[in-house]
């Protein structure tokens, strides 16, 4: 693959209930269809190019009609690079507490919206990316703080701890 210095920057939203995440299955779109991925998400207008919570907010607001208000505890958690085409993609993953008030009447025109179990999340059909920061989120991330850090290589997904020096 011969990479030109092109870069597509995407966030996604991962929101929870106590033990349990809202996921969208993604329909009609070209870059992600008939799959599971986050609640909201999308790439980063130009104005948000620094600035990927300001893009996933965006987002979630756009596609759901939730503001940072309804939330708790949003964080960037995971960054995922992968190679496609002649780009390199950029994944920022944020995870946040929703509202039990909002559990119900969540709808998205991007596709279907569904709560599930932390157990059930792992049999999902998933693009890679999302599926190993699922995978080592329910595992390792969910009971810390840190931000991690992965480069995709088509099989995996391997991560590291960002850390500051």
């Amino acid at each position: 693959m011969l990479y030109d210095g092109k870069l597509r920057n995407m966030t996604a939203i991962y929101l929870m209930q106590g033990d349990k995440m809202l996921l969208l299955y993604r329909q009609g779109s070209k870059v992600v269809s008939n799959m599971w991925i986050g609640a909201a998400g999308g790439h980063f207008e130009e104005n948000e190019l620094n600035n990927p919570k300001a893009c996933v907010l965006r987002e979630l607001k756009e596609e759901l009609g939730i503001t940072e208000d309804m939330l708790r505890d949003l964080k960037l958690r995971y960054i995922v690079l992968r190679g496609a085409k002649d780009e390199i993609r950029q994944n920022y993953y944020f995870f946040a507490e929703l509202s039990k008030e909002y559990e119900g009447e969540l709808s998205s025109n991007e596709g279907e919206l569904k709560w599930f179990c932390f157990e059930e999340i792992p049999e999902l059909k998933m693009p890679l990316s999302t599926q190993c920061a699922l995978e080592h989120y329910l595992r390792v991330g969910r009971y810390d703080d840190k931000v991690y850090a992965g480069i995709a290589d088509g099989e995996k997904v391997v991560f590291t701890e960002v850390v500051e020096f």
